[in-house]
C-alpha cells in the first residue's frame, strides 16, 4: 500500500480509503468515502465557532477552537489533527473515528506528521520557533527541534532520512536529519517569495514547493541535493497548498490559489528551468486551500474553504467531476489509503454538515477591486468574510451591508501593501436582516 502523493503503480482507489478535511469554523474533521463520493460524516473536537449555548469564547469553555492541521501516518492507521487556537495535537483511530490521544504543545501549532517509522509526531509550532517531536503514544513531548521563526509544516523526503520545515515570519527552509533530529541545512528563499504557510514534497523527492499566502507567489525549490530555487511563480493572491501527480509519464504539480478560485497545474521540469503552467481549472466554489491526490494519480480533491466544500478534480481531463459539501471552513486536506476496512458512520456526527453559506460578489464603487463577502450561518449569528484585491495599498475601508432600503456598517478594514484584503471577518444576523449586497467603501463607518 501507497500513500499519496505517488509515483505510478499504486493501489486504485478503494473503499477502505478515506479523504479528511479539517474544518476550522464547525471544529470538526469530514469524513469522506472516495470510492463513491460521499460524506459519513464528521468527528467534533468542540462545538461549532460562535456558538452560544457552548460559551466558545467564554472563560469557562473547555472544548477546541480552531480545527486547521492534518497529517497520517504510512500505514493509514492514524490519522493526527492540529487544533490551531487550543494548541492540541489529537491522534485519530482510522478504522473507528476515534480519538486515541491528546497532546497539548505551545502557542499556535498548525501542522504536523508522523514520523517515516510511525512512532513520532513532528508538529510545527507556528506561535514558536520550533517543531515538537511528540511521542504519541505515550502523550508527551521528547524533543523540541529549534528551528527560525513560525515553522509552519513539516514534510519527510520519500526515503524517510531527511525532514523540511518551512517558515511563515522567516524566509528559509531548514533541512533536519531526521535520526539525528539536527539542522543540516538552511536554505534561504528569495525576498520576493517571502514567508510560506504551507509545503509539499514531491513523490520523487527531487522538488519542495511552497506557497506564500500574503503575496501571490509559489517558490518551486530543487532538492536533489543542489537546494537551487528553480523559480519563483507568481501565482496569485493567498497562494495555499500545492501537491503532485504523474499522468502518463508527465509529472505536474497542482497550487490552489484561494483569492482567484482556481487550482493551477504545472508541467514540472527537470531541467532547472521554470516549470510551465498548462491548466487554468476554475473551482465550483471559493477559496481553495487544502488539495491531496489518491495514490494512484487519477484524482486531486480540493477542499474549498469558503464554500464548505470539495471539488473533485479527475487528472486526465484536468477537470472537476463532483463537488461534496463538508464542514464549515475546510482548511487542511488528505487522502489516506487504508488496507483494512473502515467503519462507515460509527462514532460521526452531524456538526457543521447542511450549513447555509452565500457569496456575494463584493462592490467596490470607483475602482477596479474584485472582492467577496462570504457569509456563513453559524449557531446564533452569521459569519461574513471580506476579502478583495485591486485596492489602493494601504488604504482604510468600511464595509456595508444593504437589503435595498437599509445600510448597516459591519467593519473596517485595511489593504495591505499589495492593495489586497484577505479575510477579514465579522459577525451578524446578515441573513435574519435579508441583506443582499456588501460593498466596500474607503474611510471610517460613517
Amino acid at each position: 500500500m501507497l500513500q499519496a502523493p505517488a509515483l505510478p503503480g499504486a493501489q486504485p482507489i478503494s473503499g477502505n480509503d478515506r479523504v479528511y478535511t479539517a474544518d476550522q469554523d464547525s471544529n470538526t474533521v469530514s469524513v469522506i468515502n472516495p470510492a463513491t463520493n460521499t460524506v459519513l460524516g464528521t468527528i467534533a473536537f468542540g462545538r461549532p465557532r460562535m456558538a452560544p449555548d457552548a460559551d466558545v469564547l467564554g472563560a469557562m469553555y473547555d472544548g477546541e477552537i480552531d480545527v486547521h492541521g492534518l497529517g497520517f501516518s504510512l500505514d493509514g492507521r492514524w490519522l493526527d489533527v492540529i487544533d490551531v487556537t487550543t494548541n492540541a495535537v489529537h491522534v485519530i483511530d482510522t478504522a473507528t473515528n476515534q480519538v486515541a490521544r491528546t497532546v497539548y504543545v505551545d502557542r499556535a501549532p498548525h501542522e504536523g506528521f508522523f514520523s517515516p517509522d510511525g512512532t513520532r509526531l513532528w508538529v510545527a509550532v507556528r506561535g514558536q520557533d520550533y517543531v515538537s517531536v511528540i511521542d504519541w503514544q505515550a502523550g508527551k513531548e521528547v524533543d523540541r527541534i529549534h528551528t527560525e521563526d513560525a515553522p509552519s509544516k513539516v514534510v519527510f523526503s520519500p526515503d524517510g532520512k531527511l525532514a523540511y520545515v518551512n517558515h511563515l515570519r522567516a524566509q528559509v527552509l531548514d533541512v533536519i536529519n531526521v535520526a539525528s533530529r539536527q539542522i543540516v541545512r538552511r536554505v534561504p528563499i528569495p525576498e520576493e517569495a517571502g514567508g510560506s504557510s504551507d509545503e509539499a514534497i514531491s513523490p520523487d523527492g527531487r522538488e519542495i514547493w511552497l506557497g506564500m499566502p500574503t503575496n501571490g507567489r509559489t517558490t518551486a525549490v530543487l532538492n536533489a541535493g543542489t537546494y537551487q530555487v528553480e523559480a519563483v511563480l507568481r501565482t496569485g493572491p493567498r497562494t495555499n497548498h500545492p501537491n503532485f501527480v504523474t499522468i502518463d509519464g508527465v509529472d505536474y504539480a497542482y497550487q490552489t490559489v484561494g483569492g482567484l478560485n482556481e487550482t493551477l497545474v504545472y508541467r514540472r521540469s527537470h531541467d532547472g528551468t521554470p516549470p510551465t503552467l498548462v491548466k487554468t481549472i476554475h473551482n465550483t466554489g471559493h477559496g481553495p486551500h487544502g488539495i491531496w491526490p489518491s495514490p494512484d494519480n487519477t484524482r486531486v480533491y480540493v477542499a474549498l474553504q469558503n464554500s464548505d466544500a470539495v471539488d473533485v478534480i479527475d487528472t486526465r481531463t484536468t477537470s472537476v467531476i463532483t463537488t461534496l459539501h463538508v464542514g464549515q471552513s475546510p482548511m487542511a486536506l488528505v487522502y489516506v489509503a487504508r488496507n483494512a476496512a473502515a467503519t462507515t458512520t460509527r462514532n460521526l456526527g452531524r456538526q457543521g454538515l447542511g450549513m447555509r453559506t452565500q457569496n456575494l460578489p463584493l462592490k467596490v464603487p470607483g475602482t477596479s477591486a474584485k472582492g467577496t463577502a462570504l457569509i456563513r450561518a453559524l449557531p446564533g449569528i452569521d459569519e461574513v468574510d471580506i476579502s478583495a484585491t485591486g485596492l489602493p495599498p494601504n488604504q482604510l475601508f468600511t464595509a456595508y451591508a444593504s437589503n435595498g432600503t437599509s445600510t448597516t456598517a459591519l467593519m473596517s478594514m485595511t489593504s495591505n501593501q499589495l492593495g489586497n484584503i484577505d479575510e477579514k471577518l465579522s459577525y451578524s444576523y446578515f441573513f435574519a436582516n435579508h441583506y443582499s449586497s456588501v460593498a466596500l467603501r474607503p474611510g471610517a463607518p460613517h
